[in-house]
């Protein structure tokens, strides 16, 4: 048995994997393409003699249509499958456990390459030209609505430019990605990517992520990072776009957070704020509903919301620091499900305004020369009611605490359609 491990790990690391002294380590893709490969793989049966979980990674390179080129990692853990796509940006395509999946019914049914997806189109729209992830990075530059926003050009005047739908960090490919599997138990998984969003004259960001999965588990972490590698101060904004379609969304399905303040976005959403938590079916030229909601957290400043189904014996939730994603956007689109049935549980560090709304009301964080900040985003998993009413029982007491019950909504000044 020990020679055949032996062999089996010879084998592993002839496939340019290096054994590094915390873990084993691939490159699966950089942008010389010295460690591109079309498929690869590897499972926990090759690198440990015991493993409490079983364990499979996979990197595969998409063909066909407007999928060319499109690069998936997806690992199994041994109780749930996460599909990412380096070439969207290090994107989530979907997660599955049993019945229970976090995904959406897009009209997009391909997995786009950025390279076919103009963000101009449609007065700034096109973005929705490649989005059916589970959960994409909004930013870097920006996000929110497209519009005018001023800038100061290359000759030193402020100018006017048009930001796009959401930012561009999205559709842009990775360009390193590697993998890390932890020598010592629990073996956790890392996929990591380093996103680029630099240019001349314009932001010199660098977005670090690293996805935490460890076998066995019923959940998996973002830990990201954003850094400021230009000589000059640099606005950035982050929002986590998480979207949820059927099964888990339906009729009767609700989110639940823990909430100072819930605002509609518009008068549109006003209209439904009585019910703003709760989801209808799907209903052909439904409108969609935005609210903005400010979270509360605990001590750590920690908060957390659930999107459950009807019967709340499935659901998903997501945990995150307020201290670093202060605000959190809840988007109701329960239109026909071929025309996209699915909502949005989005923390950023802004809402989802044009940034010259945003950064007005003060929403829109600088980095330094050379400075960085963090942000993790928790997803767990619940695939039994107890699991559901557990996460709901905790939501609870941060209701509870501190500044005790939601003050009344009001409507924000100076907003945009959605």
């Amino acid at each position: 048995m020990g020679r055949l491990l032996v062999l089996l790990l010879l084998g592993v690391l002839a496939n340019h994997s290096v054994m590094a002294q915390d873990g084993f380590h691939w490159k699966v893709s950089t942008t010389d393409g010295s460690q591109s490969r079309n498929v690869w793989q590897v499972s926990s049966r090759q690198l440990f003699r015991n493993c409490p979980h079983a364990f499979t990674i996979r990197k595969e390179r998409l063909t066909g249509g407007r999928q060319e080129g499109v690069d998936l990692i997806t690992v199994n853990n041994g109780r749930f499958t996460i599909t990412v796509c380096p070439t969207r940006g290090m994107g989530i395509m979907n997660v599955k456990m049993g019945d229970l999946e976090l995904k959406w019914d897009s009209p997009v049914k391909e997995i786009v390459n950025p390279q076919f997806v103009n963000l101009s189109s449609r007065g700034g729209l096109g973005w929705l030209e490649g989005f059916n992830e589970f959960m994409c990075r909004c930013g870097l530059e920006s996000n929110g609505h497209p519009g005018t926003d001023k800038f100061i050009n290359n000759v030193g005047d402020e100018a006017e430019m048009e930001l796009t739908l959401h930012g561009k960090i999205a559709n842009i490919p990775a360009r390193e990605v590697h993998i890390v599997v932890d020598k010592t138990p629990p073996h956790a998984i890392h996929i990591k990517g380093q996103v680029d969003e630099k240019l001349l004259f314009g932001p010199k960001l660098e977005l670090h992520t690293d996805l935490v999965i460890v076998p066995g588990s019923t959940s998996f972490q973002i830990n990201d990072v954003v850094k400021n590698v230009g000589a000059q101060d640099q606005e950035f904004e982050m929002l986590y776009h998480a979207n949820f379609g059927s099964p888990l969304l339906e009729e009767g399905a609700e989110v639940v957070t823990a909430s100072k303040k819930v605002t509609p976005f518009n008068d549109r959403a006003a209209e439904g704020l009585d019910n703003w938590s709760v989801y209808e079916a799907p209903t052909t030229g439904f409108v969609e509903q935005v609210y903005l909601l400010e979270p509360k957290a605990d001590q750590e400043g920690v908060t957390t919301a659930l999107l459950h189904n009807k019967a709340k014996s499935r659901g998903a939730s997501i945990s995150w620091s307020v201290k670093e994603l202060p605000y959190l956007t809840v988007w109701k689109n329960t239109g026909a499900l071929a025309d996209g049935f699915v909502t949005g549980i989005e923390p950023g560090t802004n809402y989802p305004n044009n940034r010259s709304v945003e950064r007005k009301a003060g929403r829109v964080p600088v980095l330094k020369p050379g400075e960085a900040r963090s942000m993790s985003v928790q997803f767990n998993l619940h695939g039994s009611t107890k699991s559901v009413a557990k996460a709901i029982d905790s939501i609870a007491a941060l209701s509870m605490a501190g500044e005790g019950v939601d003050e009344p909504a009001e409507v924000l000044e100076l907003q945009e359609k959605r």
